[in-house]
């Protein structure tokens, strides 16, 4: 089981069964999740005003309160008091890139007073993480009371959507890939769900290639994490394919070369949602998505398209980073070493100008 809740401004959903597994809830209502997270995405104000992102306070059975602040000067501020205790964290953030989507995500275990505050930069990678030496769980009634009462629950416009699952909730690079999109794989078509470590893929740069690692998660189908459904015949694509919002494309058209001077460039999917070459597809509530670890984060052939794998980076030098992702499992030694791609990213200006002019 993982996600309990998911709440944003046009939908509330809570289940102590969780909201897709249904198997045996961890806890039972009214006493506390004695391990967990809760994950909010939002974006600051470009203004740097002080926001009261989440806010939550009861007084019976006894003062609770939970707040989430953005401070001037590029700052989060996190306080949970409860039961006379405090609870409290810091991070700063560089001010100069005020506008940029935050996941900020409170995790804590209570059986080994642990607990951990981390601020990602999903469209960048970007990833800071403080302990907190007095952990303390969130109560099943205020994560309720969050989810289903919002009148009782202060939530900035800015904020995406908030989260809470019974899971320590992994850091860093997070798979981008529906599982039934179709995989160039020993030669023939086959879908990413089904794809094993050994396998052996199709490549843009260096041909066939062996896949090192396979990772998925189940997440909130909101904020970061929205599906995107990318349409066929746009960017080659043979059918229709699922991707997170920020699964980049290779693009090399001749109005690529003509635009930007270069033979490919880089374009998150988030940039390409325009109502006709890609949708949001809101179907979902929440979304399992998949990714492979090949030797040199080369470029997979998608239905058709040129999609980028996974993108360690230099993971496999640091061990804290390392723990707190989903590739804990993997051996450290066993991972690749990834270097930045050569090809430009484009920013939604220029994504927008491309496909209006390839469509033209």
């Amino acid at each position: 089981m993982s996600w309990i809740a998911i709440s944003d401004a046009d939908s509330q959903h809570y289940s102590l069964n969780g909201l897709d597994a249904g198997t045996p809830a961890r806890a039972r209502q009214g006493e506390a999740l004695r391990r967990g997270s809760l994950v909010l995405e939002t974006r600051l104000s470009p203004d740097g005003r002080p926001q009261n992102l989440l806010a939550h306070r009861v007084n019976t059975p006894e003062k609770r309160t939970l707040s989430f602040q953005a401070i001037p000067g590029g700052g989060i501020v996190f306080v949970l008091h409860q039961a006379g205790e405090t609870t409290h964290a810091v991070v700063d953030l560089d001010s100069s890139e005020r506008a940029d989507l935050l996941r900020i995500t409170y995790s804590w275990d209570v059986s080994k007073n642990w607990a951990r505050l981390a601020i990602e930069r999903p469209e960048t990678g970007w990833l800071t993480t403080t302990l907190i030496e007095n952990a303390q769980p969130l109560f099943t009634d205020d994560i309720r009371s969050m989810t289903l009462a919002p009148q009782l629950l202060q939530m900035d416009d800015d904020v995406e959507f908030f989260a809470v699952s019974d899971q320590i909730e992994p850091l860093g690079p997070m798979p981008s890939l529906d599982g039934l999109v179709p995989i160039v794989c020993q030669g023939r078509y086959k879908p990413l769900a089904e794809i094993r470590p050994g396998d052996i893929v199709e490549t843009l740069e260096h041909g066939a290639v062996p896949v090192m690692g396979k990772i998925a998660r189940n997440v909130p189908a909101r904020g970061s994490f929205r599906p995107v459904r990318l349409r066929a015949p746009y960017f080659g694509l043979q059918q229709d394919i699922i991707v997170a919002p920020d699964q980049k494309l290779v693009v090399s058209q001749p109005m690529v070369e003509y635009m930007f001077g270069c033979e490919a460039v880089l374009v998150p999917a988030r940039h390409l949602v325009n109502g006709t070459s890609a949708i949001w597809s809101d179907n979902h509530l929440t979304k399992t998505y998949h990714q492979l670890i090949l030797p040199g984060h080369e470029t997979i052939v998608a239905a058709g398209s040129a999609l980028e794998s996974l993108f360690l980076g230099r993971m496999r030098r640091k061990p804290e980073r390392h723990m707190a992702s989903l590739l804990a499992p993997v051996a450290r030694e066993r991972l690749p070493e990834h270097l930045l791609s050569a090809h430009q990213v484009l920013r939604p200006f220029e994504a927008i100008t491309l496909v209006e002019q390839c469509a033209a």
